[in-house]
């Protein structure tokens, strides 16, 4: 159930600049049961350029992924039918879409258990509209920045294709969702030098403030992708104390 903490009656947006530095116009759903509070975030997203639909649970949302492939998905995790975890599972199947997930759970556990499965982002509630705008504008950014003249990066076994966005390691081609991507791109670029998590939160999530929890998740999941042995990695290796490094190694090794 969505649940915002703001009067129902205001529609914030930010300042046109913000909206001019990005595409004119960006499809997001937006997926919540409560109808007061979805109208008013469903208003202030139109409010700040984007074209905003809502549904209401978590079967109409993997079917109006399917559909209509948004830009962008806000999916609250307590849903009538399945729930927003097992609607992040799915939309995942289907396309590597950011979504941004709206927990009312605090508890760390909790909110990994978003980003386990495949979710970009969260926000816990109560947060202010203004902080959940603002990540939808970076979230938005980093997916719709100009697409750059083809050019690849090779790092030992791996291969980043920036324009196709796509990563190889050997002759597989890797399946992330746009966060992975992003942090592996991040990193494949940056070989051998270590990250700290809150370098990385401002690097590639465009957060100054967040949980660490976040970068963590994420590492775990690209070692499962990208690791012979995730419990023992020889390319995304922990810095005891300090952060990631990623050791690309030979392209033979």
């Amino acid at each position: 159930m969505l649940n915002m903490s703001y009067s129902p009656m205001v529609a914030p947006s930010l300042k046109p600049a913000s909206r001019s530095s990005g595409p004119a116009r960006r499809s997001i759903l937006v997926v919540g049961d409560d109808p007061v509070t979805a109208d008013v975030l469903v208003s202030s997203l139109r409010a700040n350029g984007h074209a905003a639909r809502l549904v209401v649970d978590g079967i109409d949302a993997v079917e109006a992924v399917r559909e209509t492939r948004p830009d962008l998905v806000l999916l609250d995790r307590m849903l009538p039918g399945i729930d927003g975890l097992e609607a992040c599972r799915r939309i995942r199947l289907l396309a590597d879409v950011p979504i941004i997930m709206l927990a009312d759970l605090g508890e760390e556990h909790d909110r990994i258990s978003g980003l386990e499965v495949g979710a970009d982002d969260y926000l816990v509630k109560p947060f202010s509209p203004r902080e959940l705008l603002l990540r939808v504008e970076a979230v938005l950014r980093r997916t719709s920045s100009p697409e750059e003249p083809p050019a690849t990066i090779e790092a030992g076994r791996f291969r980043l294709d920036r324009a196709r966005r796509e990563i190889t390691v050997g002759d597989t081609t890797l399946t992330l969702t746009a966060r992975e991507h992003d942090l592996l791109a991040h990193l494949i670029t940056h070989p051998d030098r270590v990250f700290r998590r809150d370098e990385l939160l401002r690097s590639v999530w465009g957060w100054e403030v967040g949980d660490y929890s976040t970068v963590t998740v994420h590492v775990r999941r690209l070692r499962e992708k990208i690791e012979d042995d995730p419990a023992s990695p020889t390319h995304l290796l922990t810095v005891w104390g300090v952060g990631y490094r990623f050791t690309p190694g030979t392209a033979h090794s």
